[in-house]
């Protein structure tokens, strides 16, 4: 049950502070340094709005969201392997750079469809109570 708690935590301090360091070593650039986090941000509202219906503190984790994380993951090492001056460093951009992209835009996507799930939540809450 803990582990349930901590796991996308850890996976969330991971990504934000991986974001930061390639960020600040000019690796990425600071628009997807910040896309990253600011898609937790707009999630932030998702606990208080569950907690007031009854249904707990939070969604149960789908699998794309579960895909976005493993495509960030992936990636962050990649880049930073392509800041080097190695054979490897043209392969790795290129498989990093498209696992960043796929990972945030699936992100955002599954951030997206956690709050049309909360939409659906409210919606079935309040016809309840009609």
């Amino acid at each position: 049950r803990l582990g349930r708690l901590l796991d996308p935590l850890a996976d969330r301090l991971y990504i934000l502070a991986t974001l930061f360091g390639l960020a600040m070593r000019e690796i990425i650039p600071w628009w997807l340094a910040l896309a990253v986090p600011l898609r937790d941000v707009m999630l932030l509202g998702i606990p208080v709005i569950l907690r007031r219906l009854g249904y707990g503190p939070a969604l149960p984790v789908h699998f794309l969201g579960k895909a976005a994380t493993a495509n960030l993951l992936y990636a962050f090492p990649l880049l930073f392997l392509a800041h080097h001056d190695a054979w490897y460093a043209d392969p790795a951009r290129i498989v990093g750079w498209s696992l960043a992209i796929w990972g945030t835009g699936l992100y955002w996507w599954s951030g997206v469809l956690y709050w049309v799930q909360v939409r659906q939540l409210v919606s079935g809450a309040k016809r309840l109570k009609r």
